[in-house]
């Protein structure tokens, strides 16, 4: 063997093992032997340099060359694709078709491939083109490519037209269109190709299974999850070393509601990942159980394989916002200032959304002014929030001042705003806003923007505008429109048009039971006792059931869950005993009476004035009184509820603030309503 061939193969050996330091000796020998423009030679030191991840070293190399082929292209792209490059690697395929050297498969797929990264479909379709032109479309690699850069860039029909047509297909080609279907949500196509691969005798791989059980995850599919997972014991599949396929699974159980299995094969993991470890945080948290979810954390963060990672920081404080975990969200936003992805404005945005989800407007404002970098997310959490809290004054300010900043509003940023004057009564901005979005060709308009319209003329009790609006927009009406147009025709009581949206959804949406418990109420409120009897009768016919009612209060850091007609708590006789108490005071101060007709809220019968006392939120803030929240000298009280606070419970919580001089702060399903002085921040209309 010669020198020659001897410092080639050497080369390759360093780049194969990502040793620089010898491929950097091999480089000076090479040069001290006047082999510095031997065109083979160069080419392995490109290479080497690429893997290595220098490729200004790599670049200076090939600007040298007096001499290059296909190769010197192809590995110089390469080298910048594997250092994540992709518009590096687009460039120079560009300048190489400047050149006389042609591309070859190699060079095709991986600028294919960098298509995919940078996610440019147009680019790819014409790199794609040259395939088809050159005669290697249907070389495997060059098609395996295509139709992963398809995928990759959103464009799974195309993908899916490729696969259908490609003479050879192997495990990639299976894998590639399997990750596109999931990546798309199509999870039922993942599962069917999955089924199919395996008839035609293909052999999953990690990659194919840890894909297959992301699309299980998506369905709720714990039925095919688990036979996946039954197989996998079969062959011999260890997931304690397998840490992809374990992540995969964690979170299929995860998701399917199965801790106790998510948490064995958690605990079965050599080397956890990040995957793994938010999903079960997670899962435990969305569950309620936030001592194991908050154990977790804690073993996370003094864990030495990993950095908790700006994705696991936002997911947890979305969990926190959602619970209105006021205390658990201020240890985390504290946590976050000392490590490095505290830092991500992704992390800085769920922070805000934390605080304002919580009640706590002060320190939302006070963090957004100081957080020195905004994007469009973080100015539209904030419009969100004071809408959400009946502050579409300040809503509509920091929109003006959003523009003025030179931060365009998307079409989320328009709802917000939309909405938050929708909120607050303020007609005239919301009519400007709503002709500015339609003018606006750049932002796609939705059903969600009409809906705040429409709840807007609601609240104004232009119902016949609101319904000439549906009508003559230019989208398909959704459920959810409806519904707004319905509970203002409740609020107004105008049974005709109440009576022609109701039936309009009982058509779209025949299984849906709040349709059917909106209109019934309609109905009864109207005296129409033979219409609204009709209705619950379909009710229980269709075995439908009305979503549970479920208010908390977080009390001395511990958080306490009522549903309706709760008896579960331990002190729930004292509770019961302190709400007859208050009731009796307000009636007596300031003559509160029972609104029986609110118990129509449920279809069931509840009309006796007992049925109201176990709403879910006077259970909630009873115990707060049980338990001397007055007496410490807390003059804000917060309690949360999942569904709408009915009209009984807004009375009372009005009258309440009034007689013991406390302010309420109840978060529901639609707003916050600060209750204070016996006045409610939402007007009486929420």
């Amino acid at each position: 063997m010669n020198e020659r061939q001897r410092l080639a193969n050497l080369l390759r050996n360093c780049s194969k093992n990502l040793l620089l330091d010898q491929g950097m000796q091999a480089h000076g020998t090479v040069m001290k032997m006047g082999l510095g423009f031997d065109l083979m030679l160069s080419n392995d030191l490109i290479d080497m340099y690429g893997k290595c991840g220098r490729t200004g070293m790599a670049c200076a190399v090939f600007d040298r060359m007096p001499e290059r082929n296909v190769v010197s292209w192809t590995a110089l792209m390469c080298g910048y694709l594997q250092n994540g490059n992709a518009k590096g690697s687009l460039s120079l395929f560009s300048k190489m078709g400047l050149s006389e050297i042609k591309p070859n498969e190699f060079t095709f797929s991986i600028n294919l491939k960098a298509s995919g990264f940078v996610g440019v479909a147009e680019n790819g379709m014409q790199i794609h083109n040259m395939c088809t032109k050159s005669g290697f479309e249907w070389v495997t690699v060059v098609s395996n490519s295509i139709l992963d850069m398809y995928t990759k860039c959103g464009r799974v029909s195309e993908a899916a037209r490729m696969f259908n047509v490609m003479p050879v297909k192997n495990l990639i080609t299976w894998n590639a269109m399997i990750a596109g279907y999931t990546l798309e949500g199509n999870g039922e196509r993942a599962l069917l190709l999955f089924r199919q691969m395996q008839g035609m005798g293909e052999v999953p791989d990690e990659y194919t299974i840890t894909s297959t059980l992301k699309a299980c995850s998506g369905l709720g599919a714990i039925r095919q999850g688990s036979q996946i997972h039954s197989s996998l014991i079969t062959r011999g599949f260890s997931c304690s070393v397998r840490t992809m396929i374990a992540g995969a699974l964690v979170d299929l159980y995860v998701k399917c509601s199965h801790l106790t299995e998510a948490q064995r094969i958690f605990d079965q993991i050599e080397q956890k990942n990040l995957v793994s470890w938010s999903a079960l945080i997670l899962g435990y948290a969305q569950e309620c159980n936030l001592l194991q979810a908050m154990d977790l954390f804690r073993q996370l963060r003094v864990s030495i394989h990993h950095q908790v990672d700006g994705f696991v920081l936002s997911s947890l404080m979305g969990v926190f916002a959602d619970f209105a975990l006021v205390e658990q969200g201020k240890q985390m936003h504290a946590f976050t200032i000392k490590i490095p992805s505290g830092l991500d404005i992704s992390v800085t945005n769920s922070i805000l959304d934390m605080y304002l989800k919580c009640g706590l407007t002060d320190e939302a404002e006070k963090l957004f002014n100081e957080t020195p970098v905004r994007n469009v997310i973080s100015w539209t959490i904030m419009i969100t929030g004071y809408g959400k809290h009946g502050l579409g004054r300040k809503s509509v300010r920091l929109f003006h001042q959003m523009q003025s900043e030179d931060i365009e509003p998307d079409g989320v940023t328009y709802l917000a705003v939309l909405s938050a004057c929708s909120h607050s009564g303020l007609v005239e901005e919301c009519q400007e806003y709503f002709s500015r979005l339609c003018h606006d060709r750049r932002i796609k308009r939705n059903v969600e923007h009409y809906a705040c319209m429409v709840d807007l003329l609601g609240r104004a009790g232009r119902l016949k505008e609101a319904k000439n609006l549906i009508d003559s927009m230019p989208l398909k009406p959704n459920v959810g429109i409806w519904q707004t147009l319905l509970s203002a025709c409740k609020v107004h009581g105008d049974l005709e048009i109440g009576r022609e949206v109701g039936e309009t959804l009982l058509r779209l949406d025949c299984d849906n039971p709040v349709n059917y418990v909106m209109l019934s109420n309609i109905y009864a409120e109207a005296g129409y006792w033979k219409e609204c009897e009709r209705l619950r009768k379909l009710f229980k016919m269709k075995g439908l059931k009305k979503e549970a009612g479920r208010s908390w209060v977080e009390i001395d850091k511990e958080v306490h869950f009522f549903y309706n007609k709760d008896e579960t708590h331990p002190l729930t006789e004292k509770i019961h005993q302190k709400l007859k108490e208050m009731e009796q005071r307000i009636k007596s101060e300031i003559g509160y009476v029972h609104g029986v007709r609110f118990a129509l809220h449920d279809v069931e019968e509840e009309s006796k004035e007992e049925s109201l006392r176990v709403h879910s939120e006077k259970l909630a803030i009873g115990l707060a009184l049980v338990c001397g929240e007055v007496e410490k000298g807390h003059k804000t009280i917060r309690v949360f509820k999942n569904l709408r606070v009915c009209g009984d419970c807004h009375a009372f919580i009005k009258g309440l603030s009034k007689v013991l001089k406390v302010v309420f702060l109840v978060r529901d399903a639609n707003r916050f309503h600060k209750f204070e002085s016996g006045l409610c921040s939402c007007g009486d209309y929420w």
